[in-house]
């Protein structure tokens, strides 16, 4: 605060700046209003900012106060606030001075009474009603006999003694029992959850998966079961796959949970009646069932026997039907020695007949048919070979009178086409003759590599080949004996010579094969 005087002012006030009155507003209110109850409807709440506050107004029909929520604070909320709500909050009045405005920092909230409760569950039941989370096609029936039963409820009450203990007296199954909390904050979650959590188990799975649900709680005032009219709570019942059975509360007691349920159990203990069957009621049924299934046999039996006695005495014995086939298998093979004589004449006299067509004077006149046809149709072709040739002839007159009557235009282009065919000759004629040139060189090529490869041109250094007395070359001492003759082959002739000593023993010789026959060698071309 200020303690500076403008001695220019017409008054004595004391002077403060924007900062010290905004600040001396808020410690004023927030001093007098500490600790304060407002009732009032929520208006424009749009849920919790990304901050995790939560921002609205609580309005009457006169006035209208701006209200925030902490983070710390609305996750500790038993209730959630929803627009429209009427509520009874209780905090703290406090000013905003960056824009000069006062609201209330929400410490709890509740519903304003029981009649706003049953207000904000109608309205709630008509929302999702309205979805068709309550619609009965919805429902499923339960299993007659379920193998497993999963129960959703607190571990520490009466409700899980009570159902074990029916279920155990009625038909023991496996149960399966997800703790969570039946009230106060949080416990709507757990529910939901535990619903999820069942319907995510796999058939088969190291868990079992459960074949029907029970949701159960003990009774309770409104407050005490308001967990089940939660949202979260109605959708998770109404998507469970597995059917689940609702036993909430007493037989008066009504939750939401209990319209999205597949079936409503009026208590606890009735929900465990509904899910499985009287075991000594089965036994007893399945015994009644057999002495009746077991009479009914024994008679059916009986009157079967009965009737196939009375049809066994109207049946013709075995020599009265076998009689007739009897008769007839002796008549057909009495007839079977004369049929194949019949058959063996007809099919003689059909080969005679057909024999008796094929003389040689049949043949011989179809033969002068032929020929006589043959030169008929030879006849004819000749006819029209000749009346092709006049008509070509005919053709050809009329082309040479058509050629004759051509203007000299047409001489001098085939005279014009006469040079150019000469042109084209000649050209011809050159191209021959440097191809046989090229190939002359070639083959000249050839041949130097032939002879550079001939052995004659290594007998002309000084050796010579050996041949034997049948002029094929001898390459080792061994094949020759003493006495044997061989020719000497130099690069200018051949001298003949006898063998004196070495080699192997003379070989008896074989006869000189017939060399065949070769055909003349053609000439070169060249």
């Amino acid at each position: 605060m200020s303690n500076v005087f403008d001695t220019d002012s017409p008054t004595n006030l004391t002077e403060y700046s924007v900062s010290e009155l905004s600040g001396s507003i808020k410690r004023t209110v927030e001093t007098a209003f500490d600790q304060v109850r407002v009732r009032g409807e929520i208006s424009g709440y749009r849920g919790p900012h990304s901050s995790g506050h939560a921002y609205f107004s609580l309005k009457d029909d006169r006035a209208r106060i701006d209200a925030v929520i902490w983070k710390g604070t609305f996750s500790r909320l038993k209730f959630r606030p929803e627009e429209g709500m009427e509520v009874i909050a209780t905090g703290k009045v406090t000013t905003f001075p960056g824009s000069s405005k006062y609201q209330i920092v929400i410490e709890t909230l509740e519903p304003a009474g029981a009649g706003a409760l049953m207000a904000l569950i109608e309205e709630r039941k008509r929302k999702l009603g309205a979805e068709g989370l309550f619609d009965a096609a919805r429902k499923r029936r339960l299993p007659f006999m379920p193998r497993i039963i999963g129960v959703v409820t607190s571990p520490t009450g009466a409700v899980i003694r009570d159902i074990l203990h029916r279920i155990s007296d009625r038909f023991p199954v496996h149960v399966i029992v997800w703790p969570v909390k039946v009230q106060g904050d949080g416990s709507g979650e757990e529910v939901a959850n535990a619903i999820r959590g069942f319907n995510g188990f796999q058939p088969g799975g190291e868990v079992p998966r459960p074949d029907v649900l029970i949701v159960a709680r003990g009774g309770g005032s409104l407050e005490d079961l308001w967990s089940f009219n939660d949202e979260i709570v109605v959708r998770a019942a109404a998507e469970s796959e597995i059917p689940l059975i609702s036993a909430v509360g007493h037989e008066t007691d009504w939750t939401l949970i209990d319209y999205a349920a597949d079936v409503r159990a009026p208590t606890p203990t009735g929900a465990a009646e509904m899910a499985v069957p009287v075991k000594a009621e089965l036994d007893a049924q399945v015994s009644a069932l057999s002495a009746r299934l077991q009479g009914c046999t024994n008679r059916q039996m009986d009157h079967r026997r009965q009737s196939v006695r009375a049809l066994m005495r109207a049946l013709p014995s075995l020599d009265q039907l076998l009689a007739l086939p009897r008769r007839r298998f002796d008549e057909a093979a009495a007839g079977l020695g004369r049929g194949l004589e019949l058959n063996t004449i007809n099919k003689r006299r059909s080969f005679e007949r057909t024999a008796s067509h094929l003389r040689p004077d049949v043949l011989s006149n179809r033969i002068v048919e032929r020929r006589q046809m043959l030169a008929e149709r030879m006849t004819r072709a000749e006819r029209t070979v000749e009346r092709l040739i006049d008509r070509s002839k005919s053709r050809v007159l009329r082309a040479d009178a058509v050629f004759a009557s051509l203007p000299m235009r047409l001489k001098t282009q085939t005279a014009r086409m006469r040079e150019h065919l000469t042109n084209l000759s000649r050209h011809a004629d050159t191209a021959v003759r440097h191809q046989l040139t090229r190939s002359r060189g070639e083959l000249s090529a050839q041949d130097r590599v032939l002879q550079s490869l001939s052995y004659k041109n290594v007998l002309k250094r000084g050796y010579a080949v050996i041949r034997d007395d049948e002029n094929r070359p001898v390459s080792q001492a061994a094949a020759l004996s003493p006495g044997v003759g061989i020719s000497l082959e130099f690069a200018d002739g051949r001298v003949g010579a006898v063998t004196t000593e070495g080699g192997a023993p003379p070989r008896k010789r074989s006869p000189k094969p017939e060399e065949p026959t070769m055909p003349p060698k053609q000439g070169s071309l060249f």
